[in-house]
């Protein structure tokens, strides 16, 4: 099953693919899984030495060592370089952004962690080639060390793929997601401006009625069944030092089936809506909400379910994808200024409060709509019967 093109910032997209591979071929890939994870940890500990030691530690001396390490590993000289150096580039690329973070300033609930250890059993198995390392023919994908797969084309790659990223997800299914240089795919102009406001009750409430988005509620729908499959593994669940038994890895895995169905679902739904809102408005002003605060609240569920992070990567994507005006507001005090008039409000309105009444002009509306509203405003896209926008209001950034 191939996933839907993902354009990147730098003018790249991302096609992913099934694979099938044989038991042989699988058995490779874990060796070459090994040999990485092994890199990944030595760079773990040399970047720690370093730090202690007062001294840097990027990708050029990591990649000495690593010539250091396959002279004297025979094993880790049996599988591919490039495999492993990739691993060296993902680990100082990590590491860089982490440095990044702490020098920026940046609190700490929003910064990137120091890259960890990686443990056997609880790191995913990722392999990264880049167009040296892999080739494609007569429709398979052939890797460096012999290692052979067979590609479930579900459709035709736009152009040749500059690199190509091999991952297995927690249902023991293989992938490879391949990158190649993006093709705009421009849509007719329509001349219309939409402003998206996210929401628990609504994921999406628009300036349009017709293109609210109201929640779908794929995980409560499947919460009972979700329940039965961790039950079943609550009570067979083996005891420490124990292999689990062949009941505990049935359940775990019809778990892991029922929550990649309930993933599936809410991409496709929020798939299905961006692709409705681009295709019908030119410029996009949408809320730029971080929802991890809710994790922490008591709408934590409900706001899991929705799924707000998910919907509104895929919204950005699909503008870039096909070259919409789309721009991100800062959400501070929007549900407190007026998209009528502009004027502000003296006091945030409680949660509990869903009707936002302006003093100043009278204007009455729902909270959500009066919220995407401002969005318009904010991102100088007014609407009609706006006279003004507040001139302090906070900044505005472009998406696409």
């Amino acid at each position: 099953m191939a996933a839907a093109g993902e354009v990147g910032e730098a003018g790249y997209a991302r096609y992913s693919y099934r694979l099938r591979v044989s038991s042989t071929a699988q058995l490779a890939l874990l060796s070459e899984w090994d040999r990485g994870r092994w890199v990944w940890n030595q760079c773990v500990a040399e970047s720690r030495a370093a730090h202690t030691a007062g001294e840097k530690c990027g990708f050029v001396p990591l990649a000495k060592m690593l010539t250091g390490w396959r002279s004297k590993h025979e094993w880790l000289r049996q599988g591919g370089c490039m495999p492993q150096q990739q691993t060296i580039r993902d680990f100082t690329k990590a590491h860089s952004k982490a440095l990044k973070d702490v020098k920026t300033g940046l609190p700490m609930r929003r910064r990137a962690g120091m890259p960890q250890f990686k443990k056997k059993d609880l790191a995913s198995l990722t392999l990264n080639y880049t167009r040296r390392g892999f080739r494609l023919k007569d429709g398979r994908l052939h890797l460096g060390g012999g290692i052979r797969l067979t590609v479930v084309w579900s459709r035709d790659l736009p152009a040749d793929p500059s690199s190509v990223r091999i991952y297995q997800d927690n249902l023991g299914h293989w992938y490879a997601s391949f990158v190649v240089q993006a093709e705009g795919q421009p849509l007719p102009e329509t001349g219309g401006a939409i402003g998206i406001d996210w929401g628990v009750k609504e994921t999406a409430t628009t300036t349009s009625d017709a293109h609210d988005l109201r929640h779908p509620e794929h995980g409560k729908k499947t919460a009972g069944k979700v329940a039965r499959y961790q039950r079943m593994m609550a009570r067979r669940r083996p005891k420490p030092g124990r292999a689990a038994s062949k009941g505990y890895r049935t359940a775990k895995r019809l778990a892991a089936k029922a929550h990649k169905k309930i993933a599936r679902q809410r991409q496709d739904t929020a798939r299905k809506w961006a692709k409705r809102v681009v295709t019908e408005f030119d410029q996009i002003a949408v809320e730029d909400f971080r929802p991890r605060f809710l994790a922490k609240s008591t709408m934590a569920r409900k706001a899991a379910d929705a799924a707000i992070s998910a919907t509104k990567h895929e919204l950005i994507n699909m503008a870039r994808k096909h070259a919409r005006d789309l721009r991100l507001v800062n959400p501070a005090h929007t549900t407190m200024d007026c998209g009528r008039c502009g004027a502000r409000a003296k006091h945030a309105l409680p949660l509990s409060e869903r009707t936002y009444t302006c003093t100043a002009c009278g204007a009455v509306s729902p909270r959500d709509k009066n919220s995407a509203r401002v969005m318009l405003v904010r991102a100088g896209l007014n609407p009609a019967g706006v006279d003004r926008g507040r001139p302090d209001g906070p900044p505005v950034r472009r998406a696409a």
